[in-house]
């Protein structure tokens, strides 16, 4: 993940208003992407027929699969293998995951054995201050109980959301930081949250990059901007820019 300039990852989900992943791919790419973390809005992983055609849709465009997420672990053996098995056949290594609020030791050990089995990391996706584990408090404590095949994939904005510093956040867990969500947000005054291009809210974009650049376990980095729904690609492209004008 050292050629952030050459090898920009865009989540699909910012595309979300396109259901079919053949009319996200040509719009991806006119953002100056190469590479993707699929949404499963655009296809089901655990169904064969599905996962080949995401596979050989991204394939024929020459688009990269970073990753996929994010998708809950529960401790589902045959749901979670066949997620694994998407993400090794598609040549990634990283799925963005999420699990239960006050998940047991049984859930955790589970997604270890998976992620073991498959030789991949399950990165934890914090999702806001309302998020159980959306804080630096609560990840140090899963991180200090399970082992490194489970680790941070950080979304950068939902940081802020949490009143954390994402910047402090990728430094504490620079070595779980197995994936990045870079995205951006303003807030007003209610303290409510609207997406910007990265590096024009409250994202210290330059100090991130630079932080990534360092760290060689980060295996898949991608922008996510959810304005624009009909149309991202603009505000997509400025984000693409920002990230590749070092």
């Amino acid at each position: 993940m050292k050629t952030l300039r050459t090898q920009v990852g865009i989540q699909s989900y910012c595309f979300r208003g396109f259901k079919s992943l053949a009319e996200v791919l040509p719009r991806l790419k006119a953002c100056g992407a190469t590479a993707v973390e699929l949404s499963g809005v655009h296809g089901n992983f655990t169904d064969a027929g599905q996962a080949d055609a995401m596979i050989a849709d991204c394939l024929a465009a020459g688009v990269r699969i970073l990753s996929i997420g994010v998708e809950r672990f529960t401790g589902n053996r045959v749901r979670e293998r066949a997620l694994a098995e998407f993400v090794r056949r598609a040549g990634a290594t990283v799925i963005a995951v999420d699990f239960e609020p006050g998940a047991g030791a049984d859930v955790f050990r589970a997604a270890e054995r998976v992620a073991d089995e498959f030789d991949l990391r399950l990165a934890i996706h914090n999702h806001g201050g309302r998020h159980w584990l959306g804080n630096v408090q609560m990840l140090a404590h899963v991180f200090a109980t399970t082992s490194p095949r489970i680790g941070l994939c950080l979304d950068t904005a939902w940081a802020l959301d949490a009143h954390e510093d994402p910047i402090a956040m990728a430094e504490k867990f620079a070595d779980r930081l197995y994936g990045v969500h870079v995205k951006d947000f303003v807030f007003d005054r209610a303290g409510r949250q609207s997406d910007v291009v990265i590096g024009e809210g409250n994202l210290a974009l330059p100090e991130l990059l630079a932080l990534l650049e360092a760290n060689h376990r980060t295996a898949s980095v991608v922008i996510e901007y959810e304005g624009d729904i009909d149309n991202p690609v603009p505000a997509l492209t400025q984000c693409v820019q920002k990230m590749t004008a070092r």
